[in-house]
């Protein structure tokens, strides 16, 4: 193992040295060592209905629009509870290697901020983040921290003005964040090395 961890830096010192940049892209088997569960394993977040409803049903923009209480009520333990978990070893290697300019940053596929917990200065989250939401009606934004307690109520989060507040999180149906996926795209054409942590790689589109 420790042969294999020396080739590995060795590969790492040699790219910088190039002036390369290095490309790190983790996906949710990255935070399963936090105590966060992965999505697709067979005791994952897709394994078991809830309330009778497919997972990924629920995940769905049409499903959201028409029954936002669905959604928040199966985000609970999902998405509204992340100070319960820490950043693991991986985390913070993954800031490290920011912070000694081996890497720009990091791409990620997973909506739990532990890479900024851990310390990464430049996430690109592909999936979108709960950091921030906003009303389906007037645009009006909110921070995790207004609406998080009101989930965690069972209370459904409403807008000033009645409308619906989404999490900034990619559901299925829509859209990829045209910036963030430019971003990634820039970064891994540009890369000498492409470092994938915790991810099959088959989630479509990314």
């Amino acid at each position: 193992m420790s042969s294999s961890l020396d080739l590995f830096c060795e590969a790492l010192e040699s790219i910088h040295a190039e002036g390369k940049n290095i490309v790190v892209f983790t996906g949710a088997g990255v935070s399963t060592l936090s105590g966060i569960k992965d999505f697709r394993s067979s005791d994952g977040a897709y394994s078991k209905p809830f309330h009778g409803r497919c997972v990924e049903d629920i995940l769905s923009l049409d499903t959201f629009r028409h029954e936002p209480d669905l959604f928040y009520a199966w985000a609970k333990e999902f998405c509204y509870c992340l100070d319960r978990f820490q950043p693991n070893i991986v985390h913070k290697m993954v800031a490290h290697l920011e912070e000694k300019s081996y890497s720009r940053g990091v791409m990620t596929q997973n909506i739990d901020v532990l890479h900024q917990a851990a310390g990464s200065k430049h996430v690109l989250e592909i999936h979108g983040s709960p950091s921030k939401h906003h009303c389906l009606k007037c645009r009006q934004s909110y921070s995790y921290e207004e609406i998080a307690p009101k989930v965690m109520a069972s209370e459904l989060p409403k807008c000033s003005c009645g409308g619906i507040i989404k999490p900034d999180i990619i559901f299925y149906g829509e859209q990829l964040n045209e910036r963030v996926l430019s971003a990634c795209v820039r970064e891994s054409e540009s890369c000498g090395l492409f470092i994938v942590l915790g991810s099959s790689l088959v989630v479509q589109p990314a």
